[in-house]
């Protein structure tokens, strides 16, 4: 955590403030650490009535998060509500350019409008963070141009403040892994397709029920480049057996270790000058 450990209860004191302000909102609700704490905000500012929670369920979006989300939402006491959509139907986004996330973003939170339309909500929020203003975010670009605010962002708070809020609340994600959706695995270039998403999806499955939490499949063509934290390498190696039978059979012809370890966004190294952070202008 970052400074002072009242820091981080005063911007969630400020997080509320600006939900406050909104009068009512539709949450993107991933069920992941930030939009966990996002939508708990939401409740505790503006009470169940005027929170709707909204979860995609996709290609890109494993079942278990789905099921997670659901149970969380319902932990919370939060109207939810899960829609369908197709990522790989949405123009420019199996192409998988630098900018992908950009259409996902776009897509989604036009989905999101109707609710402001036709039941009256207000404001549509999602879980952009601090950290995230950093990084190469495509769909921050498209969440300034339809409107759609991130509190957690404009009160500055940071994952490890999230985590540390998230735990003091009681939330069960405090600890959860970082997630991002299955299509972030594939090298950008490479055209995504549902037979890659089954493969990364069932690969990092496969991981997981090792007791390996925090995992990457990153997808190179039939290369598997297996990211993990540097702490589980030892146990991923003890299992290098089976994790080659598994993943070969998934239809992997070479699987690797990255020594460099876990990293969220590893594949934006490849982008080099081209990923420039995304700045509020």
């Amino acid at each position: 955590m970052r400074g002072d450990e009242t820091v981080p209860q005063a911007k969630y004191d400020k997080v509320k403030d600006i939900l406050r302000s909104m009068k009512s909102v539709v949450v993107a609700f991933s069920g992941g650490v930030d939009s966990t704490l996002l939508l708990k905000a939401a409740l505790d500012a503006l009470g169940p009535e005027r929170v709707l929670a909204v979860t995609a369920a996709s290609e890109t979006y494993p079942t278990r998060e789905m099921q997670e989300a659901v149970r969380i939402a319902e932990q919370l006491g939060a109207k939810h509500r899960i829609i369908q959509t197709s990522e790989l139907n949405i123009p420019g986004y199996k192409e998988n350019t630098p900018n992908r996330c950009y259409f996902c973003k776009q897509n989604l939170f036009q989905h999101l409008q109707v609710y402001l339309e036709k039941e009256g909500y207000e404001h549509i929020v999602y879980g952009l963070i601090a950290d995230d203003m950093g990084e190469h975010r495509p769909g921050y670009k498209a969440a300034i141009e339809q409107g759609v605010r991130g509190p957690l962002q404009e009160a500055g708070l940071y994952k490890s403040e999230i985590r540390e809020l998230s735990k003091q609340l009681g939330l069960p994600t405090w600890d959860k892994p970082s997630f991002a959706c299955l299509s972030s695995r594939i090298a950008y270039g490479e055209m995504i397709t549902q037979e890659k998403l089954t493969r990364v999806d069932r690969a990092e499955s496969f991981i997981m029920s090792l007791g390996i939490r925090q995992v990457r499949v990153r997808t190179h063509g039939q290369i598997a480049r297996i990211e993990v934290e540097a702490g589980d390498m030892a146990k991923l190696l003890e299992h290098r057996e089976e994790i080659i039978n598994a993943l070969t059979s998934y239809g992997y012809t070479f699987v690797t270790l990255d020594l460099g370890g876990y990293k969220s966004g590893n594949l934006n190294k490849m982008l080099g000058k081209q990923a420039q952070p995304m700045t509020a202008q």
